[in-house]
């Protein structure tokens, strides 16, 4: 009998293109596997990943202790969102104690774009408002009203659509407050350090002020950190920076940490109260047990190991600072923890850096003329030596 000739990239991308539907071309990149910081192709290339996901893989692909406990599992596969469930409650109990503020309730939702519609009607019902402030060009997800808060290309918008532009220095403070004089104003939304704005860090004059600005005017304050929170800054959340206390919260991607998908939106008691006989929210699969475990065991996970997680990420990104500096000399810079931007003024440069940096073995993002970089948290140290060796390669 012959041996079954196994399809090749080539086959995978004809398929591909073929049978699914996509809004833009995948890259021609057929990932077999992955491990911590390495994924692995096709063709047998073994890669550092620089991407994880978009922040998805913050404690590296596959961690073996969160592995280990869903495959423990011997629980329900489903159970319906109406019914009591014990881990939901222990992971909302687990949510809140580690979120910042006083946040006090967390709901069930499936990614980020649910959790930021979500936060969008708790405020909505709360306020009895309907217009959204958020920042020009930033992104919260892919559904309508997420994507009608977030870049402003859709046709068709929310009503009532206010955008802040950046900078976010104290004198957005004074715009911000021109958004909001008729005091109509459901909510600000916002990544409190942006990584959809190439790393955006605010200044601390504009964060101080903003939650105290919009109470002022009636209106809630919703932190997206789908993407910022879970030690990806320095802090477990970006929030914590400069110790605010949201309305609001949207956690999803590294809450998973990449194993299943999962998402919550945390909110006050006063909010959660107030919206309680306003709001209609349904999750079909919000939490599935299996998700649910792996949230558990990424929160445990920081619990047995968050000091040396901080120590390597602080670690780590003055490595990656001081190398990226010396490499691109005049560049914009910008290092947040983890969270990693470096601003080239030129979009094909960008470009082309990224091509030879995956031709060399490294996985970087571009967006126009920035190049963006999201290692994981518990990288090593000769991998990302490893890394600025291509990248200063890649940019020869």
């Amino acid at each position: 009998m012959g041996a079954v000739r196994r399809k090749s990239s080539a086959d995978t991308l004809r398929n591909d293109r073929k049978f699914l539907g996509r809004t833009e071309d995948p890259e021609y990149l057929e990932i077999v596997s992955a491990d911590g910081s390495r994924i692995r192709d096709a063709r047998g290339r073994t890669l550092i990943d620089f991407q994880m996901g978009w922040c998805v893989g913050n404690l590296g692909w596959n961690p073996p202790e969160i592995i280990a406990r869903v495959q423990r599992f011997r629980g329900p596969f489903y159970v319906s969102p109406k019914m009591l469930y014990a881990p939901w409650t222990q992971l909302a109990q687990e949510l809140v104690d580690v979120a910042p503020g006083k946040l006090a309730r967390a709901y069930r939702c499936t990614g980020g774009s649910e959790a930021v519609e979500l936060a969008l009607q708790l405020a909505m019902s709360v306020t009895g408002r309907t217009k959204i402030v958020s920042l020009e060009d930033a992104y919260h997800g892919n559904t309508f009203g997420a994507r009608s808060v977030g870049e402003g290309d859709l046709d068709v918008k929310l009503s009532g659509m206010k955008k802040l532009a950046p900078p976010l220095d104290a004198s957005a403070l004074d715009r911000l407050e021109t958004l909001l004089r008729h005091d109509d104003a459901a909510a600000l939304i916002m990544e409190p350090i942006s990584m959809n704005l190439n790393v955006l860090v605010p200044d601390s004059d504009f964060m101080r002020e903003v939650i105290p600005l919009c109470h002022r005017h009636g209106t809630l304050v919703i932190f997206d950190e789908v993407a910022c929170g879970f030690g990806r800054t320095g802090k477990m959340f970006a929030t914590d920076h400069w110790r605010l206390e949201p309305d609001i919260l949207c956690v999803a991607k590294a809450l998973g940490s990449g194993v299943a998908p999962i998402a919550s939106v945390l909110a006050t008691a006063d909010v959660s109260d107030a919206a309680k006989d306003e709001l209609h929210f349904y999750s079909t699969f919000g939490w599935m047990p299996l998700a649910t475990e792996a949230a558990l065991g990424t929160l445990a996970y920081w619990r047995a190991h968050r000091d040396r997680l901080l120590e390597n990420i602080a670690e780590r990104s003055a490595q990656l600072r001081h190398g990226l500096v010396e490499i691109f000399e005049d560049a914009d810079v910008r290092v947040m923890g983890m969270a990693v931007a470096v601003g080239l003024d030129d979009e094909q440069r960008v470009a082309r850096i990224t091509r030879r940096c995956r031709d060399h073995g490294l996985l970087v993002d571009d967006e126009e003329d920035f190049l963006l970089m999201f290692p994981a948290l518990t990288i090593d140290e000769a991998s990302v030596t490893e890394a600025l060796e291509i990248l200063e390669i890649a940019a020869r």
